[in-house]
């Protein structure tokens, strides 16, 4: 169905006419595309490569950039516009120039952890041991994993309760630690989003103990404030990088409000009520 043919349909009967409230058009954006700069590894390109990719968004370049410069980076670009490339191409390069180099990727769902693990292992980097360390992961390939892994993906929770009581069996991987990512940052809010600011504060004072100095990564779609909330997170100054240059179809909102049953208390109908119905009607 064209949308503005139902919206058209929509806004030819008067009774609902006055619950569109705003009609907002946005035009596609085709994509802007970069070659790679001066200096990333042919390796990594040509794995890049065969993935289709050949080169980088704006925005991935800045955060690149802004890694290299030593500066920890809050990704605030739109959903699917190639944030979590960024972090792992990142760490990519720093595990193909200093063979150690560790990286912690935290994410709020076990899911996402496993997601990500498949696209690390994708870019078919043997310098690249990418392992999920959570819940899940049966304890008798914990140990394998603590000595062998330099891409350690986990959640929050498991941060707090099970690798950061037991630091010293980590003091080689956080002395070695070149990199903290914290994605899907926005679910990090209330309660939830001040045990997260807690635990990452422990982080970087056990990371510290042992000698190592992280960048910190942040990514996140829906978010407003992204440099105050990575602040705030982290305890530590953000660049952060939002202006998206990845393409887009063209997208036309709509803003309903429903229709007022009780004038005096202005009761409205509901909105679920309302959606159903949207939903299940048809122009002619």
């Amino acid at each position: 169905m064209d949308p503005q043919a139902f919206l058209d349909h929509l806004t030819a009967d008067p009774e609902v006419d006055g619950s569109l409230v705003h009609v907002q058009e946005l035009p596609a954006r085709p994509p802007l595309v970069q070659p790679f700069p001066a200096g990333f590894p042919e390796v990594l390109v040509g794995r890049l490569g065969l993935l289709g990719i050949d080169g980088l968004y704006p925005h991935q370049a800045e955060g690149l950039a802004a890694l290299a410069d030593g500066r920890d980076v809050m990704l605030a670009t739109g959903t699917a516009s190639g944030k979590s490339l960024v972090y792992q191409v990142a760490f990519a390069q720093a595990a193909l120039t200093v063979p150690k180099a560790t990286a912690l990727f935290l994410f709020p769902t076990k899911a996402l952890a496993r997601d990500q693990l498949r696209s690390v292992r994708s870019l078919k980097l043997p310098q690249l041991k990418a392992s999920v360390y959570d819940g899940d992961t049966p304890r008798s390939e914990r140990p394998l994993i603590r000595r062998n892994a330099n891409v350690l993906m986990s959640n929050p929770d498991m941060l707090h309760a099970s690798i950061l009581p037991d630091h010293a069996r980590w003091a080689d991987f956080f002395l070695r630690l070149s990199m903290v990512v914290v994605d899907e940052a926005h679910v990090a809010r209330g309660v939830f989003g001040s045990h997260v600011a807690m635990v990452l504060r422990r982080l970087r004072r056990l990371v510290a103990h042992y000698g190592g100095d992280p960048r910190f990564v942040l990514a996140s779609a829906t978010v407003g404030n992204p440099d105050e909330l990575a602040e705030r997170l982290v305890g530590l100054p953000f660049q952060a990088v939002t202006e998206d240059a990845s393409p887009s179809g063209e997208k036309l909102f709509a803003l309903w409000n429903p229709p007022v049953l009780d004038e005096e208390s202005g009761a409205r109908r509901s909105a679920l009520t309302d959606a159903s119905s949207l939903a299940a009607s048809r122009s002619p």
